[in-house]
């Protein structure tokens, strides 16, 4: 569906954290003539649209409480908007993406689950019926993370391997965890848990997360851990199997994450299927989240995202290794942190291009919706820093 006007509305569902900071770019960069952030907990998306409101300068953003899970009133909240974006729990997306091919409203997500978005995108003959695009799983991970991907892939000419790192952590970090929370602890938990999904000699491989561990210097924070997380790619490594021989990412951690997660783990405490302790029956993973959480959760953050795509290929007929690396700060001015301004930025961004008709109809995977070089740009806009270098491949 692509509008005719100047102007368009937007519509977010969850007014939480990352839902806020989309929003707030949507209102600066979006064109935004209405965003309504709607949230089962009215007074939440009241003051959601009262703090982009106040850093905007005007009032452009409105609260609205919705159930999700209320499909009558979802389609009625989406039918009128140009786009919408679901910034709820992965579990709620499909149901959205088949509301919003009933009102005809354009849908971006910030995922969480790779067989969740494959059976969103095969809704595509639906979605391209109903003149809409689909584009789930944007954010920082897997959206920004494989936008830096597609971009590497894009400035060498013959490509064949992607390796991608990135993660946000604290600027000042407090031992012995080292470690700040910028999201759901279950989000967490999930990209430690399970396999990551990779694209190895060809082939789709999966690899246990918390595996693989080694050493990379990232400025500014210097010496890093970099291990197998789940969840970092989405589709991309069948996207890009026809044109690379491999294609991977790990999550980055201050020294010594890694080892400590591992245990956890081991010892069982990410499961989910309930155990007797007496005469008590408990979830692991619920009593791990009770004792960690508040260890990891802080009144205030201020963090620090870094992300870097390292490309090995041909440019110029001669083997190149490129690098872009990217960070971000928490922002002292809007009070964002960097985890939000990746993620929800990086959402705003793909409702912008598809407010403007610039995304194909259908479902679209998120790496291949709008030219890196493009999206990138857009990133550059926003102030947010990332260089690109080239070495000849060693």
């Amino acid at each position: 569906m692509e509008t005719q006007s100047t102007t368009y509305r937007y519509i977010v569902l969850g007014a939480g954290r990352q839902g806020t900071a989309a929003a707030y770019d949507l209102a600066r960069f979006g064109d935004a003539a209405e965003i309504v952030l709607a949230d089962l907990n009215p007074e939440a998306a009241r003051r959601s649209a009262e703090r982009v409101n106040k850093l905007i300068g005007r009032e452009v953003a409105r609260g609205r409480r919705l159930d999700v899970t209320d499909r009558e009133a979802l389609v009625e909240a989406l039918s009128g908007m140009d786009v919408a974006l679901s910034a709820v729990p992965y579990m709620y997306n499909l149901d959205i993406t088949r509301a919003a091919i009933s009102a005809r409203t354009h849908l971006c997500d910030m995922g969480g689950n790779t067989d969740v978005t494959v059976a969103q995108l095969a809704l595509t003959d639906e979605a391209a019926e109903a003149g809409i695009s689909v584009v789930p799983d944007c954010g920082m991970g897997p959206g920004l993370i494989n936008t830096l991907g597609a971009y590497a892939i894009d400035l060498l000419d013959e490509p064949r391997e992607i390796y991608l790192y990135d993660g946000g952590l604290p600027q000042n970090p407090r031992p012995p965890w080292n470690y700040q929370l910028t999201f759901h602890i279950n989000g967490l938990t999930n990209e430690y848990d399970g396999q990551a999904i990779f694209l190895r000699d060809g082939e789709i491989v999966l690899v246990d997360t918390l595996t693989e561990l080694e050493m990379v210097d990232i400025p500014p924070l210097g010496r890093l851990e970099a291990f197998v997380a789940a969840g970092g790619l989405s589709t991309a490594p069948w996207t890009f199997q026809d044109r690379l021989r491999c294609y991977e990412n790990k999550i980055l951690r201050y020294p010594g994450h890694c080892e400590w997660f591992r245990a956890f783990k081991t010892l069982g405490l990410f499961r989910l299927d309930p155990i007797q302790v007496g005469d008590q029956t408990v979830i692991p993973r619920e009593v791990y989240h009770a004792l960690l959480e508040p260890q990891i959760t802080a009144p205030e953050i201020r963090d620090i995202c870094l992300m870097r795509a390292k490309g090995i290929g041909k440019k110029d007929g001669q083997e190149t290794v490129v690098f872009i690396d990217l960070v971000d700060y928490y922002d002292e001015e809007t009070g964002f942190t960097a985890m939000e301004r990746l993620t929800g930025w990086h959402c705003a961004i793909m409702m912008g291009f598809q407010a403007r008709g610039k995304v194909r109809v259908g479902g679209v995977p998120m790496e291949t919706a709008v030219p890196a070089a493009e999206f990138m740009e857009e990133i550059r806009r926003r102030g947010i820093r990332f260089e690109v270098r080239y070495e000849p491949a060693g």
